[in-house]
């Protein structure tokens, strides 16, 4: 690409098949792309949300209302529309649930801006306005927040059932809430006077089989892999756990060498040795008194025999984060050289046995003294159920997690977005100049959550957002939303549909961020070699050949 000039006007000369739009058709289609992304979570959200199947090229079915596991999954190829599974993709990274949420808004917020650019207001314009709306808006959310501390479990459960109303969980999420709850409670730690939570350390396995009533919460580690000698007990009391992190095998030489042998009587030394360094190495490990070894790397066979005749129950190829989770839940300390293992470094656990869940067999570590790394085993009928379910769970324990460390909740079923909605109007007021506008866009937008659930529980959207709106003029009604089962507006405080502030603060940076970066783009130039995006569907007559 290089710029000459012609007739004292710049001119732009591009590779031979690159494509370029600019100003509104640029903007155009990037809004319309984005939108479309928007329109397709849309239907997922709330209670009443509907699942999508989604095949890939491998004909693997995923079947899930997930908005980031949708959005990951689609190959999507327009560059906007990939800004807004970003913004799905930084949602579930920062507080793990709200997904959806963020991309509908983000779409709605595009939306307002395109009526704006139609009424010949600059794009520039419109996005200082948003800036203000969204700082606002976090301002407002704050002061709307209750508190709630980490011996709320009521609270907390209530926050865990939330997060998976609406997905498969939903028969048991009673029992999976209590277990997210126990769980963080488990991990958390305390730090400057709060709670630091690290979803890390809380492992999920998941084996179809049972029902998702049977998962259950183990206060310790769960480890994919069975012993490696059928030889080892089965069952270890008392186990006393040897974390190493270096192969039980007889290490190569780190440059080529060769070892001339003439004679048996030499052969037979050359494999004495290596069987007494084996043997040297077990005993190593049986001397610190351990009666379990977790290793990361490889186990020798002939080691392996050694450790059967002394009784050590042993697990190899462990993997990395595993060995930290066993490090936190054990006290444990993981070993990189076998030489400096010593009983100081030993884990301890009230139990260590192989159990066979399904057609598989693995390692449960359990009943560990202060555990601070669990593991939830979920059950379920079939692999997609299980997959979903611990989706779910995985959404529980992210927000009640948020709700630990920030100490902050607000209410659910739409109720904070009419409240922002109707405080952000007043605010436009105040604003003055053509950016009043962009924030009366803004709180329209932000409408768009509780109209969405109207919507997908088949209510009539407008009849409840006039029926929220005056509840929320009147006194003590900022905690009212929608009731989508009785299809009536009700306070969602009281009927226990609570969500963490970082849910709604974080929805409204990621929307609004992105909204403003695809905004500001009048120039878009796409290179030969990929070819144009097509255009995403409806995109109306001409457009095809444009795009």
């Amino acid at each position: 690409m290089s710029v000459a000039k012609m007739g004292g006007r710049p001119m732009l000369v591009l590779p031979a098949g690159t494509r370029r739009q600019i100003g509104r058709d640029a903007q155009r289609m990037n809004i319309l792309a984005a939108r479309v992304i928007s329109e397709t979570v849309c239907s997922t959200l709330g209670p009443r949300g509907m699942d999508k199947m989604l095949v890939d090229s491998l004909g693997d079915v995923t079947i899930t209302n997930d908005g980031v596991t949708i959005l990951k999954e689609m190959e999507v190829e327009h560059p906007a529309a990939k800004m807004m599974v970003e913004v799905a993709k930084t949602q579930d990274d920062e507080v793990g649930d709200g997904t959806t949420t963020a991309v509908i808004l983000a779409g709605e917020l595009l939306h307002g801006a395109e009526r704006l650019l139609d009424q010949t207001i600059h794009p520039t314009v419109i996005a200082t306005g948003y800036r203000m709306a969204a700082q606002k808006a976090q301002e407002i959310l704050d002061g709307l927040a209750d508190k709630v501390t980490i011996d709320d479990e009521e609270i907390l459960k209530k926050i865990a059932m939330t997060a998976m109303t609406g997905k498969k969980a939903e028969s048991a999420r009673a029992k999976l809430a209590d277990l997210a709850v126990k769980a963080v409670k488990r991990i958390a730690d305390k730090a400057n006077g709060g709670y630091e939570v690290d979803i890390d350390f809380i492992g999920i396995e998941k084996k179809p089989g049972e029902s998702t009533e049977d998962s259950q919460l183990i206060e310790g580690v769960i480890i994919d892999k069975e012993r490696v000698h059928p030889e080892m007990p089965r069952r270890v009391k008392n186990a006393k756990v040897a974390l190493v992190d270096c192969a039980l095998e007889i290490k190569k030489t780190e440059t080529d060498a060769e070892v001339r042998i003439t004679r048996p009587d030499q052969l037979r030394a050359f494999l004495n040795e290596e069987e007494n360094m084996l043997k040297k190495m077990v005993d190593q490990i049986v001397s610190t008194g351990a009666n379990v070894l977790i290793c990361q790397k490889g186990i020798d066979d002939l080691a392996q025999h050694y450790l059967a005749k002394a009784g050590v129950y042993a697990v190899r190829r462990a993997k990395k984060s595993d060995m930290e989770k066993l490090a936190r839940a054990t006290g444990g300390k993981v070993v990189t050289n076998l030489e400096d293992l010593t009983s100081v470094d030993l884990g301890w656990a009230g139990l260590v046995e192989e159990r066979k869940i399904g057609d598989d067999k693995m390692t449960f570590i359990q009943q560990c003294k202060n555990p601070k790394a669990v593991s939830i085993l979920i059950r379920g009928g079939t692999e997609h159920v299980i997959d979903e379910v611990e989706r779910a769970v995985h959404d529980a324990i992210s927000v009640v997690g948020a709700a630990v460390e920030d100490g902050k909740v607000v209410a659910g079923g739409g109720a904070p977005e009419v409240e922002l909605a109707k405080q952000l109007r007043g605010y436009a007021e105040t604003v003055g100049g053509r950016e009043a506008l962009a924030v009366n866009a803004f709180a329209n937008a932000i409408e768009v959550v509780p109209r969405t659930l109207a919507e997908n529980a088949g209510l009539d959207s407008i009849d409840m957002l006039v029926d929220l709106r005056a509840r929320h003029e009147k006194p003590g009604g900022k905690n009212f939303g929608i009731d989508v089962y009785k299809g009536k507006t009700a306070d969602m405080m009281k009927m226990g549909i609570i969500e963490p502030l970082r849910t709604k603060t974080q929805v409204i940076k990621s929307a609004s961020e992105a909204g403003i970066m695809i905004l500001r783009i009048d120039d878009v130039i796409l290179a030969s070699k990929k070819g144009m995006p097509s255009p995403p569907p409806g995109g109306g007559e001409g457009m095809g050949e444009e795009y």
